[in-house]
Formats: structure tokens, C-alpha cells, sequence
């Protein structure tokens, strides 16, 4: 999810020169209330007891004053079930005195009208830079799901398994910004389809990450398609979403100019790494499951 704008990505280069780079998703500034307000109670049918997805969410209390990254695993496909269930979570407890702000992947935002439209809503374009801004200068919540593709389209047996990818800029960002991290797992979302593969092996070769900054072209079964080959979205089905939020993780502080070093930006990735791990692995002994 913290990956460079700047590798790879033909595809949306092609895109932008055509249909306009889009200009929404790149300034916190854009966050809309009112947008934020018309979502959630549009949200509100389909979250809640009782409702299409119930929502079991603990440990918020641990969520210290702002501006903190929430950093979480991914799941749900493209659809991202697990984004919507978090942002309502989070309006319920905290309400929209207290915006937080997601990272995207551009594919999200390649368009003018789904840029406008996510950005209205806090969506942000990811990248460090936009990241330690909403931190620092904003001084606003910050919501991180490093695995981004890979985890969000981990096979199905994975779905108690973290997947980052090996992707730690989102730990240099905190660091710089000296923000703690709040570790958050989820599971649910991920039985809102069933992910046969990632399809890692078939993207690396037909080089899909330079034509798309993707690392996956996933085989899954889900609604309404069936069998469906490639990342498109699905219908979720119906279930309960469990979320955990752990103890917020410090990081190492900074001398005015330092540099975070790489030595720390591990340390802290292995940290925030494990956390989460560890919510998941609560998660799976409560609904009793076995990793397969």
C-alpha cells in the first residue's frame, strides 16, 4: 500500500494520458463531512446487529489521542469489505470530529470520478509523502494496510496469515512522523469470497506489476461470477466482521534532522508485524478454526 507512484504502471499511464490524470485523492483537504455523513447512514442498512454484516469490534479503548497509523491486514478483494467495516466502526466510536484517513492502491483511483468520489471520503492516493502529511500537518488519523494486493488476495487457507509483502515504508513513515502505531486484525471479510490462488507466479510473468503496480492476478470463487480469474470485484456475502485493535506500538524518536534508520524501520515492521499476527491468531482460536 506505501509503494512508489513511480514504478511500474503503464497500463495507468495509458489511462491518465486519455481520460486526464485524476485530480481528487491527493490533498486530505478534500475530506467532505457532509459525503462522510450520507456513507455511513447509507452503510447503516447493511452494518450492525442484525443487519447483512454484524460487527464485532473490541479493544478501541486502546486507541490513544490523534494522530496515530492504524496499521491492519488486508481481505476481501477488490471489493474491500473490510475497509467499509472498519470506517463504520471507526464514525461509530469516534464520530466524524475524528476523520481518518485510508491509503489506496491508484488502481482505486485511476478515474477522475472514483478519485473525486474516495477522496470526498478521506481516500488517499498512497505514498509517504501524502502519509506523513495527513500525521504531521494535518495532524490527522491514518489508516495503512501495507499487504495491500497480496494481502487482500491471499488464498483463502491464508486467511489467519499475515501478509505484508515485505513492504516497510509504511514503518519509516511513522517513525518520521513520530506517531505511534495501532495494530489492528480482522477476519470475516475474507469468507466474503473464496480465494482459490494469488495467482503470484502467472502475474510475475506477464510482468503485470509494470503495466499495473499490481503482484496478483487472483483465481477465486465468489457472487455474482462464480468462478472468477483476475481481481474483480464481487458481491460479498453475508457474515460477521471481527475486528481487534491491540496496544499502540512507539516508535524509536528522532534528533531534529535525523533520518529514520533501517535498522530501526525493521525493528518496528517486525514489531507491528507480529501485533497484528498475534490479533489474528486470537481471532482464529475464538471462532475455533485450525490453519489449514
Amino acid at each position: 500500500m506505501m509503494t512508489s507512484t513511480n514504478e511500474g504502471g503503464s497500463i495507468l499511464r495509458w489511462l491518465h494520458r486519455k481520460a486526464g490524470a485524476p485530480d481528487g485523492a491527493s490533498d486530505p483537504g478534500a475530506y467532505d463531512r457532509d459525503a462522510v455523513t450520507q456513507i455511513l447512514r447509507f452503510a447503516g442498512r447493511f452494518f450492525g446487529p442484525g443487519r447483512y454484516f454484524d460487527l464485532d469490534v473490541r479493544g478501541m479503548e486502546h486507541v490513544p489521542q490523534k494522530p496515530v497509523m492504524v496499521v491492519s491486514n488486508h481481505s476481501g478483494g477488490t471489493s474491500i469489505p473490510d475497509v467499509w467495516g472498519f470506517g463504520f466502526a471507526w464514525y461509530e466510536r469516534f464520530g466524524l470530529e475524528r476523520p481518518i484517513h485510508p491509503l489506496a492502491h491508484e488502481m482505486v483511483l485511476s478515474t477522475r470520478t472514483t478519485a473525486r468520489f474516495f477522496g470526498r471520503l478521506g481516500v488517499l492516493r498512497a505514498g509517504r509523502g501524502v502519509a506523513k502529511d495527513v500525521l504531521t500537518t494535518w495532524g490527522r488519523d491514518l489508516l495503512v494496510m501495507p499487504g495491500g494486493d497480496v494481502d487482500t488476495w491471499r488464498p483463502y487457507r491464508d486467511r489467519y496469515r499475515v501478509q505484508f509483502g515485505g513492504r516497510t515504508g509504511y514503518a519509516r513513515t511513522a517513525i518520521a512522523a513520530g506517531v505511534p502505531v495501532v495494530p489492528v486484525a480482522n477476519a470475516g471479510p475474507h469468507s466474503t469470497l473464496f480465494v482459490l490462488t494469488d495467482g503470484r507466479r502467472f502475474a510475475e510473468r506477464i510482468r503485470l506489476r509494470e503495466l499495473t503496480r499490481a503482484n496478483v492476478f487472483p483465481i477465486s470463487l465468489s457472487l455474482p461470477w462464480g468462478l472468477t480469474i483476475g481481481p474483480w470485484p464481487h458481491l460479498p456475502l453475508p457474515g460477521t466482521f471481527r475486528y481487534r485493535f491491540g496496544a499502540p506500538i512507539v516508535p524509536p524518536p528522532l534528533a531534529p534532522g535525523e533520518a529514520p534508520s533501517d535498522d530501526d524501520v525493521l525493528a518496528l515492521d517486525a514489531a507491528v508485524r507480529a501485533a497484528v499476527q498475534g490479533l489474528l491468531d486470537d481471532l482464529r482460536r475464538e471462532a475455533g478454526e485450525r490453519l489449514s
